[in-house]
């Protein structure tokens, strides 16, 4: 005689807490403004050398490389075929220690050696 066989228990399944629920009830926080560093809004002395290009009054150190920057683009001092590169004229030789070209990356270099 075939003898039926009950069929399995399935296991039960805990559901997880709705999660959603409370992240609704959270209020949304506001993204908080980021604040200037101070040290990069002291204005710093200028050098004779770098007086010539940017003005000789007290500087914050982001406007004297805003500055520089205006030099470079009034004169057409960055290489057309290596854009990373700034040919100095007779002025910027000066800041850039005797070199004729310097890469962006060192300009800031040259620069920082000029403010106090």
């Amino acid at each position: 005689m075939a003898t039926k066989k009950a069929p399995a228990k399935k296991a039960a399944v805990k559901k997880a807490p709705a999660k959603k629920a409370a992240k609704a009830a959270k209020p949304a926080k506001a993204k908080a403004k980021r604040k200037p560093n101070a040290a990069f809004m002291k204005p710093m002395a200028i050098s004779e050398t770098l007086a010539a290009i940017v003005g000789s009054k007290p500087l914050p150190r982001t406007e004297v490389t805003k500055k520089v920057w205006d030099y470079i683009k009034k004169n057409k001092l960055q290489d057309a075929k290596e854009r990373r590169n700034i040919n100095g004229d007779a002025a910027l030789q000066k800041l850039f220690g005797g070199k004729k070209t310097v890469s962006m990356f060192e300009m800031a270099k040259h620069i920082n050696k000029h403010l106090s």
